[in-house]
C-alpha cells in the first residue's frame, strides 16, 4: 500500500493528513505553530507519520506542503496554495458544498468551488486581524474563558450588545470594558459573533454562496459564530464530518495521491 501526504502550515496551527491508495484517513495530527514553520511541519509529519506506522515522511510516496508556511515544508515534493487544498478537501468530504468559508489564524477567505474540486473564485480579507482566529483568542481572553467555551457562550443570549469597533484591538478594549460595566457576557459574546458574521457576507458572496456554505478552519468549531452567520447571511451552514480544521491538510494530501497515483503509472 502507497501513501501520501498533505501538510498545512499555519499562523497559528499546523495539520498534517496521511491517505491511502483509495483516498482512506489512515492518520491525522493537529499541533500549535511553532515560531519556526520549518521547526512546526517537521514535528507535524513526525507525529502523523508515527501514528501512521511509518518511520518518517519519506516512506511517503508523495508529499505535498500548504499553508501560511508551505515553503518550509523541507521535505515535500511541490507546494500548493492553502485556497486550493480548502477547496479539494472540503470537495472530497462532501461534493455537494460549492461555497466556503475560511477562517484561519490571520486572514478570512471565501472560496467557490467547481465540479471538480478546484477553485471557481475566490476573495480574501488579510488586512486586519479582525474576525480571524487572533481575534477570538483576544476575545476569549478578555472573558477569561477557553475558546470552547466563548464559542457556546452566545447560544443563548437574548439580546444582542453591538459591537462598534473593527479593529482587534480596539474590540478587546471595548469588550474589557462592557465586561467592567456588568453587562450581560452572552449579549456582548453575541454581538462579537454578529461583527464577524458580518464581516463574512462580502467573502460569502464572493465565493457565489446561494444557499448554503461551509466553514473551514479551526473556527469553524465556533458555534456561535455558525449560528450568527446562519442569521446575518440567511444561508445554512453545513457541518463536515471530517474535521474542517483539517481541509487543508486533507486537500493536499488529495492533490498528492493525484500527482503520486499518476506519477507511477506514467
Amino acid at each position: 500500500m502507497k501513501y501520501f501526504g498533505g501538510c498545512d502550515v499555519g499562523s497559528t496551527y499546523t495539520k498534517a493528513v496521511i491517505l491511502d491508495e483509495t483516498g482512506k484517513i489512515v492518520a491525522d495530527t493537529t499541533i500549535r505553530s511553532k515560531i519556526n514553520s520549518e521547526i512546526s511541519a517537521t514535528l507535524a509529519m513526525e507525529e502523523v507519520c508515527k501514528s501512521a506506522g511509518l518511520k518518517d515522511s519519506k516512506e511517503l510516496e508523495y508529499l505535498i506542503g500548504t499553508g501560511y508556511g508551505r515553503n518550509k515544508v523541507p521535505f515535500a515534493d511541490e507546494n500548493i496554495s492553502e485556497i486550493s487544498c480548502h477547496a479539494m478537501g472540503v470537495h472530497i468530504t462532501n461534493p455537494d458544498v460549492k461555497a466556503i468559508i475560511d477562517i484561519g489564524g490571520q486572514d478570512v477567505k471565501g472560496i467557490s468551488i467547481d465540479s471538480d474540486g478546484t477553485v471557481k473564485n475566490f476573495a480574501m480579507n488579510d488586512k486586519c486581524a479582525a474576525g480571524t482566529g487572533r481575534f477570538y483568542e483576544a476575545m476569549a481572553r478578555s472573558f477569561e474563558m477557553t475558546l470552547p467555551e466563548f464559542s457556546k457562550l452566545s447560544l443563548g443570549a437574548k439580546n444582542v450588545i453591538p459591537i462598534t469597533a473593527q479593529c482587534t484591538v480596539f474590540a478587546e478594549s471595548e469588550v474589557i470594558t462592557l465586561v467592567g460595566e456588568g453587562k450581560p457576557m452572552d449579549e456582548i459574546a453575541a454581538g462579537i459573533q454578529m461583527a464577524v458574521a458580518k464581516r463574512c457576507f462580502v467573502m460569502a458572496k464572493k465565493a457565489g454562496a446561494v444557499d448554503s456554505i461551509t466553514l473551514t478552519g479551526g473556527c469553524a468549531k465556533n458555534d456561535g459564530l455558525k449560528q450568527a452567520i446562519e442569521h446575518v447571511l440567511k444561508l445554512k451552514v453545513v457541518e463536515l464530518k471530517t474535521d474542517p480544521q483539517l481541509m487543508g491538510a486533507l486537500g493536499a494530501a488529495e492533490y498528492a495521491r493525484q500527482k503520486g497515483l499518476a506519477k507511477k503509472s506514467a
